[in-house]
């Protein structure tokens, strides 16, 4: 049984999967369940580990389209717009920015109708000054 490294060792089988049961854990790492939950436990308690996430294939539930829009908003209404569209159930990221552009946003659709259809009520916003869009 080594504890050298253990909380490292931890973290990156969770990176690799956060849904990594114990005993596998323990297991791997040649070490018992409850130190295995200890660790686990400190990490949390630390704000080293600060929850489990889970990955979406957007794909699979028919959302094949993803666009990435850059909008340039008037000054003011930067974090109103944002937080507007971080509301909407298209939207996977939406992100303050520097530079030229004001908000990037990151939206998963079912296809270039859906998209077309958010363009253009993002357009129809008359605080968004211009919008440029990429799809991949």
């Amino acid at each position: 049984m080594t504890y050298e490294n253990l909380d490292e060792k931890l973290v990156n089988a969770l990176l690799d999967d956060s849904q990594a049961s114990l005993r596998p854990l323990a297991e791997e790492f040649d070490v018992s369940v409850t130190t295995t939950s200890n660790h686990l436990s400190d990490l949390n308690d630390q704000g080293v580990i600060e929850g489990y996430t889970l990955t979406v294939e957007y794909d699979t539930l028919g959302y094949d389209v993803t666009a990435i829009i850059q909008l340039k908003v008037k000054g003011s209404a930067i974090t109103t717009v944002a937080d507007t569209l971080r509301d909407a159930n298209q939207m996977v990221s939406v992100y303050e920015v520097i530079g030229d552009n004001d908000v990037i946003v990151i939206a998963k659709l079912v296809d270039t109708d859906g998209m077309n259809n958010l363009i253009k009520n993002m357009l129809n916003n008359k605080t968004i000054i211009r919008r440029i869009r990429e799809l991949s």
